[in-house]
């Protein structure tokens, strides 16, 4: 009985020994054969664009091929059903943006993946802030302003999106809960026909992405009072942050690269490694087109991060009335 308890003990040590030698080869040979980043846009966008720099540097510290398919459709959830769904042996990525991520959730009545459990993070790439414009003959020069004014005459504003469930919608959908205002909701087709009709004066205000803003900020014809995130931009450092009137408020775009849930920890680690070791040489190339770096402290605080991205935007979605719409 003694011996049949000790040989058993001496295969369980021998498999424990086996798996711990094996992991470390996993991620040092990896990859042995082209890498595919799934990116669930068209080619040209932001998203696109940040998984094409990735995989540049990817390739060149890993001596393999990273190839980028785009895959669009039904607001980034095709692309990202079809990257749950692969093999998850490494060789199948996804550069997911927060509405696939954490929004959509929500929105979709049955999304055919859950980000929480289907996908497992491997670094933040970056972080895309949005800034409230208005039209520069409104008296309206701050948050305050706006707040006073929305107030005075409720349901006398409305402000533009780039669709609904977009950023765009539910930042605004946001400040609109912490304000108290009443607003209403004019979706667009783009943030480009929404800045023009800013531009216009066919819509008071918006929260929109900077690059489409940038050229209009810059010529007054737009006045730009507020950046979404939590702090001021160095790009735009006379511009307050929206949380210096409405404190809390914090809302961005956000760029995630992950992969299927299965697919093995050393690999996760190593892609993990290395793209926040060269995440600090893209800075000024982030920086030019109105990004942020984000933290990739461990890939369990991405988890948690994850999480609670779902959590918070969850009630936001609730009280747009967009729950279960799509």
């Amino acid at each position: 009985m003694h011996l049949k308890q000790f040989a058993r003990k001496v295969v369980v040590a021998t498999l424990i020994l086996s798996v711990l030698a094996v992991a470390p080869a996993i991620s040092q040979d990896y990859p042995t054969r082209p890498v595919t980043i799934v990116v669930p846009f068209a080619a040209g966008g932001g998203t696109d664009i940040i998984a094409r720099l990735l995989a540049q540097k990817l390739e060149q510290r890993l001596g393999k091929s990273f190839l980028i398919d785009n895959k669009p459709g039904a607001g980034s959830t095709i692309g990202a059903a079809a990257a749950a769904r692969a093999a998850p042996d490494g060789y199948t990525l996804l550069m997911a943006p927060s509405p696939a991520m954490a929004m959509s959730v929500s929105i979709y009545k049955s999304l055919p993946y859950n980000p929480a459990i289907d996908f497992i993070p491997i670094a933040l790439a970056a972080q895309t802030p949005f800034v409230l414009i208005v039209n520069p003959s409104l008296p309206i020069h701050s948050v305050a302003d706006l707040i006073r004014l929305a107030k005075e005459k409720p349901g006398a504003f409305s402000y533009g999106s780039a669709g609904p469930g977009t950023p765009h919608h539910l930042y605004a959908e946001l400040f609109r809960s912490m304000t108290g205002v009443e607003m209403s909701h004019v979706p667009y087709r783009g943030s480009g026909p929404l800045v023009n009709d800013v531009v216009g004066g066919h819509l008071p205000l918006t929260f929109v992405d900077i690059p489409p803003a940038v050229g209009v900020i810059q010529t007054g014809k737009v006045r730009a009072i507020a950046i979404s995130t939590k702090t001021r931009l160095a790009s735009f450092p006379d511009v307050p942050a929206v949380a210096e009137t409405v404190p809390g408020f914090d809302a961005a775009s956000w760029q995630m690269l992950v992969a299927p849930a299965k697919t093995p920890r050393p690999i996760i680690e190593r892609l993990h490694a290395e793209v926040k070791a060269f995440l600090p040489e893209l800075t000024e190339r982030f920086l030019s087109d109105g990004m942020l770096m984000m933290d990739n402290a461990s890939v369990e605080a991405l988890q948690d991060f994850v999480r609670s991205e779902i959590a918070r935007w969850e009630p936001v979605v609730r009280k747009a009335g967009l729950t279960g719409t799509q």
